[in-house]
């Protein structure tokens, strides 16, 4: 008796370029290390191309509170302050009658 499996293959779709190195340079900003020193150098790889390289850190220098130094060496040195919540404008803070921050539930 012989179990025939469908290869997943063919339903999984492949990452795009940018798609790839937009995740990589996510996971990069948002590491634990690099969110309390708040800053990190990326890297350009051999397998990042030029159209995905150009477009995704053309993403990042729109980004207001990112300041992005380029490298000689094809790497980018990313740069941000540590930001409040209420300068966020995409965090809503509820304030209390008394005008003050309600504090958040701890669950």
């Amino acid at each position: 008796m012989s179990i025939q499996m469908k290869p997943a293959a063919q339903h999984r779709q492949e990452m795009t370029g940018i798609e790839r190195l937009s995740l990589r340079v996510s996971s990069m900003i948002n590491h634990p290390v690099a969110q309390t020193q708040r800053w990190v150098r990326v890297h350009r790889l051999d397998s990042d191309g030029d159209a995905e390289w150009e477009e995704v850190m053309g993403l990042l220098s729109e980004t207001p509170e990112l300041d992005l130094t380029f490298n000689d060496d094809e790497s980018v040195m990313v740069r941000w302050e540590r930001s409040s919540v209420e300068q966020r404008d995409d965090f809503i803070v509820e304030q209390g009658s008394a005008g003050q921050v309600e504090e958040a539930a701890p669950f």
